[in-house]
């Protein structure tokens, strides 16, 4: 069966594997500013956790009646966030722990990511994370982001596993709900502590309530090792 059982893990990016969605706030803030919205704030962020940017700006567009086009929105949102990413993103420590701790087993891994491909190679090349994380899919390379579950079924095929043996980590609802419509296991780790009664987190296998302050690879590993074919949990 190979490495624990014949498993393979598929890491969402912003808010999982990195603590990127400062940057993504202060990135919108300033783009929506520059386009005469002065006031976005965190919560109004919130609400966008787990979006592509794509979706993201095509939204801002409609909200605020934004003359801009989305390309063009999505250009300039862009830009602000890779001088933040280039500069000073951030991987979780226990995350990155379990991403080596997977990749020196030799389980399959990669990342599905509603970013742009040049925002994830940045963040990735920034942390280190490139050296195990090769396997990279955005959603600007499928017809649909999360929560359509396209990003995670790419990724499953471009490692060469079925679905069903695939367990994806996330910290967004749509994230949770895009892997459950993969077929996938989810370890869920939510990003916004109030969401984590939301109804997409109670499809999760193993549900890490109190999100990265409570996560350790060394659980995850656990859990993939015994309990990742079994029933659902909440830790």
């Amino acid at each position: 069966m190979g490495p624990l059982g014949g498993i393979s893990v598929i890491f969402d990016l912003d808010g999982t594997l990195v603590d990127s969605e400062p940057h993504y706030y202060e990135a919108g803030r300033r783009t929506l500013a520059e386009y005469g919205v002065p006031d976005f704030s965190w919560a109004d962020h919130e609400a966008y956790v787990g979006i592509s940017t794509q979706e993201t700006v095509a939204d801002w567009k409609r909200r605020y009646g934004l003359r801009a086009t989305v390309e063009e929105l999505l250009a300039v949102k862009n830009r602000h966030y890779l001088g933040l990413a280039r500069t000073s993103a951030r991987a979780y420590p226990e995350m990155r722990k379990f991403v080596e701790l997977l990749a020196g087993e030799g389980v399959p891994v990669a990342v599905a990511s509603g970013s742009s491909p040049e925002a994830i190679a940045a963040i990735l090349a920034r942390t280190g994370l490139d050296a195990h994380l090769r396997t990279v899919v955005s959603a600007d390379e499928v017809a649909r982001g999360k929560p359509a579950p396209d990003v995670f079924l790419e990724a499953a095929r471009r490692l060469g596993t079925e679905p069903a043996r695939c367990v994806v980590l996330e910290d967004a609802a749509p994230g949770a709900a895009a892997a459950h419509a993969a077929g996938m296991r989810c370890i869920a780790i939510p990003y916004v502590s109030g969401q984590a009664d939301a109804p997409e987190f109670a499809t999760a296998e193993l549900l890490v309530r109190g999100g990265q302050e409570e996560f350790t690879a060394r659980a995850a590993h656990d859990w993939l090792r015994t309990d990742g074919n079994a029933t659902r949990e909440t830790i």
